[in-house]
């Protein structure tokens, strides 16, 4: 009971060796990023990329794809990598064990162990010739020496399988441990080159015999990072960049590649991948000029390793923290076109507009190569196929189009691709013009009873194929969502109608979503709804008119109870105004704000005046704002009359 008087009123997978998923060009892989990596190979036979994480003795196995598929521990620092010709077989250079170790290429289980005796530390590794062959350094009391070993697999004893210093006489042993290539393209050679920061010599050595054979040799005096034999020629790789030929069986200047190099791989085909800064380059076998370029590394690059079928070559990317990831590039020896359209930004609907672009790639188009063309509207989300363009000589392309529908119109144009290049597609998009219609939403602005049912009509104009309107509602307040009430076609006269339940300020929203002729359209009316309120008068002993208005009739030392009913809302607050009558006029004293019951209703103690004669009169009120809310409009509830007598 409130009360007033007559005069107041109201993560790490594998620890360093994590994992992550990354794009590379027009392949995509999720690969192993390492932290030391070293003796990159790809084994065409189970179509498995391994990768040895020296710091962290692992050896990682991915597929084709990229994907880890497995994961061996505990090898210590592993040097290098080699996989048999038959592929079954994957042989690792355990420096810190002092061995060669033999691991089934399926499971990456180890078969066999060859020890190499503990002053013999191996470096490289690599197959030819039918047996594994490793550079090594000893360190004996003549001092270090860098010298080659070999392991016959088929030895039926291991112990007897490894032989050490088989660098033939004319090759004297070296301050370093060498650098070796083999390739099943070039079977029975193998390269060896002295390592280190001082200048070397690059020897070629035929491991086909009993014995090493040397074929041609370099005189001391070139820093060599690599050196890779190159199929289908008498000649190898220095480098990254330069040819030597050994034709003659001594190496011979030959020609450059077009790119710096820093190091590289030559697949069986002969196709050259070369690794420089931050990109990889490809060269087709026996030219000098790059047909393709991956940018991959934030930093700079590791090794690469061709797949066996050419199909793919996989590249350590170098990252900002110093790791690598490993990336596979698809269809890497392909040129990638660049491509290009050209469409007006906008055009008028149903009028004829130009669209031009180029391709161009690294390796030239044959003379009449055609792209295909396709057009995406709303008359045709799905796309339509417009005649096909025939590039010119220089490699532009032009084709004339008259846009059926307006809005957002594509055209999109692509290149299947041929032996010599990738696919290539590109876009533009044309803002075509359409037409206006009319929407039109009845009863903005009207105010009405609380849960007054009102039809709220909405009339369309003139559009194309589109007949269908949607109307909301939305009530005031943030706990009645706006919801869809009516959506359908307009009848004959181009109206559809919803109706509204007005208990709170409501917006009114219809939209014509548009079509390939016409533009959307929405408008907005926003009705207003008073709330219920009404006053209980009680403590009165009995009614009776004073003049032509009836009044409650009081004993002046009774206090009435005024009962206000209002439509609950959270928070809600209704004003009760008071007013007293005197000397024929009505005076207001300061009304007073009660907050509402939950159930809706708050009785008000008004006071007894003490005196006779007395009139007043007393009614409750909302006001949208002061009230606590702003989801009904403002309301008066009728004036109750009081009468004070004796």
């Amino acid at each position: 009971m409130r009360s007033t008087s007559v005069a107041t009123a109201l993560a790490v997978l594998f620890s360093s060796a994590a994992l992550s998923v990354v794009a590379a060009g027009t392949a995509s892989a999720a690969s192993a990023v390492l932290t030391t990596p070293v003796g990159l190979v790809v084994d065409g036979a189970v179509k498995r990329v391994f990768v040895a994480d020296e710091a962290n003795g692992r050896i990682v196995a991915t597929d084709y794809n990229g994907t880890v598929v497995d994961v061996n521990v505990g090898f210590g620092d592993v040097s290098g990598l080699a996989v048999s010709d038959d592929g079954a077989t994957l042989y690792a250079a355990q420096a810190t064990g002092h061995a060669i170790l033999a691991l089934d290429a399926a499971t990456l289980e180890v078969r066999n162990t060859y020890d190499i005796g503990a002053g013999a530390t191996p470096h490289e590794i690599a197959f030819a010739g039918g047996r594994v062959w490793f550079s090594y350094r000893t360190d004996d009391a003549d001092g270090m020496h860098g010298n080659l070993g070999s392991v016959d697999p088929a030895a039926a004893d291991p112990a007897a399988a490894v032989t050490l210093g088989q660098l033939p006489a004319a090759v004297a042993p070296y301050y370093n441990s060498g650098v070796l290539d083999a390739s099943t393209a070039v079977p029975g050679l193998l390269t060896y080159t002295d390592s280190g920061t001082t200048p070397g010599a690059i020897n070629l050595l035929d491991v086909s015999g009993a014995t090493p054979q040397l074929v041609a040799k370099t005189d001391d005096g070139r820093y060599a990072n690599d050196v890779d034999l190159v199929p289908g020629t008498s000649e190898v790789l220095w480098s990254g960049r330069q040819r030597l030929g050994y034709a003659d069986g001594t190496f011979t200047q030959g020609t450059n590649l077009s790119e710096d190099g820093w190091y590289a791989d030559v697949s069986p085909a002969g196709l050259i991948a070369q690794v420089y800064d931050r990109h990889l380059n490809i060269y087709k076998a026996g030219s000098d000029t790059p047909v393709r370029r991956f940018d991959a590394g934030n930093s700079t690059m590791g090794a690469a390793a061709w797949a066996p079928d050419s199909s793919r070559v996989f590249a350590l990317a170098g990252n900002y923290d110093n790791t690598y990831t490993l990336k596979a590039f698809a269809a890497p020896a392909l040129s990638a076109p660049t491509l290009t359209v050209d469409a007006p930004a906008s055009a008028p609907r149903a009028k004829k507009l130009t669209v031009t672009g180029k391709i161009t790639a690294t390796v030239p188009f044959p003379a009449g190569t055609r792209l295909s063309v396709t057009r995406t509207d709303l008359e045709s989300p799905n796309g339509k196929a417009l005649a096909a363009v025939t590039v010119k000589a220089d490699g532009t392309y032009s084709f004339a189009d008259t846009p059926p529908a307006g809005g957002t119109v594509t055209y999109k144009v692509s290149y299947a691709g041929d032996a010599d290049h990738t696919t290539a597609t590109a876009s533009d998009k044309v803002a075509v013009d359409r037409a206006a219609t009319s929407l039109s939403l009845n009863n903005n602005g009207k105010l009405y009873n609380y849960g007054t049912d009102v039809k709220f009509t909405a009339h369309l104009g003139t559009t194309y194929k589109n007949r269908s309107v949607k109307i909301y509602s939305d009530p005031f307040g943030a706990d009645k969502p706006k919801k869809l009430i009516k959506t359908g076609r307009v009848d004959s006269h181009g109206n559809i109608a919803a109706w509204v339940d007005m208990t709170r300020d409501t917006a009114v929203t219809a939209v014509f979503d548009g079509d390939a002729r016409y533009t959307a359209k929405t408008v907005k009316a926003t009705a207003y709804a008073r709330v219920k309120v009404s006053t209980a008068v009680s403590k009165h002993y009995r009614t009776a008119k004073i003049g032509s208005t009836s009044y409650y009739w009081f004993h002046k030392n009774t206090d009435p109870v005024l009962t206000t009913t209002m439509t609950y809302y959270k928070g809600r607050e209704f004003r009760f105004d008071l007013q007293v009558y005197y000397q024929g006029s009505w005076y207001s004293s300061d009304s007073e704000y009660f907050a509402l019951g939950t159930n809706g209703k708050t009785a008000v103690r008004l006071g007894a005046p003490g005196e006779s004669g007395i009139r007043a009169r007393v009614r409750s009120v909302y006001v949208n704002g002061s009230s606590g809310d702003t989801v009904n409009s403002t309301t008066y509830g009728a004036w109750k009359y009081l009468y004070f007598s004796n």
